[in-house]
């Protein structure tokens, strides 16, 4: 294993800060204990767009599963079992994407390459540390600077513009747990939209398809694809008439049976919500198990990508994942509510960076 003192040779080495230097060091006169008391937020247009669409995505779906497919159904126990635990996944995904969003990542003190900094660090002779140039900080092992964040992170694994945040040495666990409730949550989402799909057409859409569809009706690409969709056969031999799908479906569907919306409403709306659980199922799986793969091999993304040697000792698989989670394995691990607090509003200038401090 190599020395500390030799590790990262390919960073460019500055000298340090002295007292007359621009550098934004008012940024990091307050103590760390005072910066702990505050919420980490980034002010990024990007990022604030993709958080709040998120929260719009989980509420639409939750809207859907209650009022579309759960409230009508004549089963009261499906409908409060099925109810609870999609609304408890929801929320868990909500508090868990919060956590992330609004905790620091493990963020390097601005501005702290001083002479009287490095006097207090009590370096052995022969070692070597490394400045970042761009946010003036002592640049710690396994920490790289994010462009977006305008700040060094400690074990910085990627920046991601859904939570606004990076994912880094403090907020990696809420990060698994947001991506783990979002694909239990949609997977939820996708088997209740069968269900649904499947009561109605057995309930009444097929039974009332006769009379209304005539022998010999021809339907359109768009049409035959929305019928397969809805499980109702079409397709007969020698078909000459033409009949629209949502007249079809508005004449055998009442709204009582599967749902209080309008017929043409329900499958818009129970689509959508197909198309979004697929989406973000497939998203946020990959993206479980790429933090889980990261977590037990102690390695991030972007020392992966990097292709860097490992200078530190590494905690793998179960070590790991306890370094991360915090303590032995417990249903603790899957709750993003340890260790939260109230804290205090601050709200900084904007000078060095786009985060601000609430």
């Amino acid at each position: 294993m190599q020395p500390s003192g030799h590790r990262l040779r390919d960073v460019e080495h500055h000298p340090l800060l002295t007292e007359t230097d621009s550098c934004d060091s008012a940024s990091s006169s307050s103590p760390e204990a005072d910066a702990a008391d505050r919420v980490w937020f980034i002010r990024d247009g990007c990022g604030m767009v993709c958080a709040v669409t998120t929260w719009l995505l989980v509420v639409y779906a939750d809207f859907v599963v209650t009022f579309v497919m759960l409230l009508p159904s004549k089963d009261f126990w499906y409908s409060v079992v099925n109810g609870v635990v999609f609304n408890c996944l929801a929320v868990l995904a909500l508090s868990s994407h919060l956590r992330t969003m609004l905790t620091d990542p493990g963020a390097v003190p601005r501005g702290n390459a001083t002479k009287e900094y490095m006097e207090s660090l009590q370096l052995k002779p022969g070692e070597v540390i490394y400045k970042c140039p761009k946010c003036c900080c002592i640049k710690p092992e396994r920490a790289h600077h994010c462009s977006i964040c305008r700040r060094c992170i400690r074990k910085m694994d990627h920046h991601c513009p859904w939570v606004n945040n990076c994912v880094g040495e403090k907020n990696q666990r809420f990060f698994v747990l947001f991506t783990m409730y979002i694909a239990l949550s949609s997977v939820h989402a996708l088997v209740l939209c069968g269900l649904q799909f499947i009561s109605c057409v057995r309930g009444q859409w097929t039974g009332e398809l006769g009379p209304v569809f005539p022998r010999g009706a021809h339907l359109s690409g768009f049409e035959s694809i929305l019928a397969i969709v809805l499980g109702i056969e079409y397709f007969r031999k020698g078909i000459r008439d033409r009949v629209p799908v949502v007249s079809v479906v508005t004449a055998s569907l009442s709204p009582t049976e599967c749902s209080d919306f309008s017929p043409p409403i329900t499958v818009i709306l129970l689509i959508f919500l197909c198309l979004e659980g697929l989406l973000f199922f497939t998203f946020t799986a990959v993206m479980f198990g790429t933090q889980i793969h990261s977590i037990c091999n102690d390695e991030t993304e972007i020392e992966r990508l990097k292709s860097e040697k490992p200078t530190w000792e590494r905690r793998l698989r179960w070590e790991g994942m306890k370094s991360v989670f915090g303590g032995p394995p417990s249903l603790l691990w899957m709750n993003p509510f340890v260790g939260f607090r109230f804290r205090r509003l601050h709200v900084r200038p904007r000078k060095g960076g786009p985060e601000f401090s609430v």
